[in-house]
């Protein structure tokens, strides 16, 4: 059993200390701020396991906004803060902000990146905003790459091609590759990608049923 009070308590906590704490040196404020976007995140995560999903949807839309407050001083292709800021908000079904920081990667030059983390952002950015059509040859270039789990390339590929058994195969696969590990960030342990996938299925109107101690009941 997991005790996600505490940890929705303990979250906030961080963030409210990193934010009395925000330093001057902009690589120290820059990584400051991930952090707290990092415990705005778990925050959002714990509440949302709680049911209250208020207060879940207030922190993981405060998250994304953090992670795009520590982008102008991060070091170049910090792909995993757009990332991180629209799972945040797809999961709080905020798609408009979403379709903003999709934007924001897609600028920023996440496309034609050479970190296969950068062509994920740009991939999950395309399919934010709708563009389908350029999300299969981004998510080709992912597939048996070991930073990318199978199941978020192929979960890409079947949403931007509307291939619902590819999808559903796609998505039971990346929650179970979820179930299997032993790390979770913030220790939350909580199937983060397959939610924000899941709000990009339900939007296309093809999410599939799941039920798993990883996912909101």
């Amino acid at each position: 059993m997991v005790d996600w009070e505490e940890g929705a308590a303990r979250a906030r906590g961080r963030f409210e200390d990193g934010a009395a704490r925000l330093p001057d040196d902009p690589d120290e404020r820059q990584r400051q701020f991930t952090r707290m976007g990092n415990a705005a995140w778990a925050a959002g995560l714990c509440h949302l396991m709680l049911g209250q999903r208020k207060e879940a949807d207030a922190w993981l839309v405060r998250a994304a906004e953090t992670y795009r407050e520590s982008w102008p001083d991060a070091p170049p292709g910090s792909w995993g803060r757009p990332i991180g800021a629209m799972k945040s908000r797809l999961i709080a079904g905020d798609l408009v902000g979403a379709r903003e920081d999709a934007r924001w990667a897609l600028d920023a030059g996440a496309a034609a990146s050479d970190s296969p983390i950068g062509r994920y952002a740009a991939a999950l950015a395309l399919l934010v905003r709708g563009d389908d059509a350029r999300v299969a040859p981004l998510a080709g270039t992912l597939t048996g790459v070991d930073a990318i789990p199978p199941g978020v390339a192929n979960s890409l590929s079947a949403l931007a091609m509307s291939d619902e058994a590819g999808y559903e195969r796609a998505i039971r696969a990346l929650l179970d590759d979820f179930e299997a590990r032993e790390e979770f960030l913030e220790d939350v342990a909580v199937a983060d990608t397959v939610l924000a996938l899941q709000a990009l299925a339900e939007e296309r109107g093809g999410s599939v049923p799941l039920t798993s101690p990883l996912l909101p009941s």
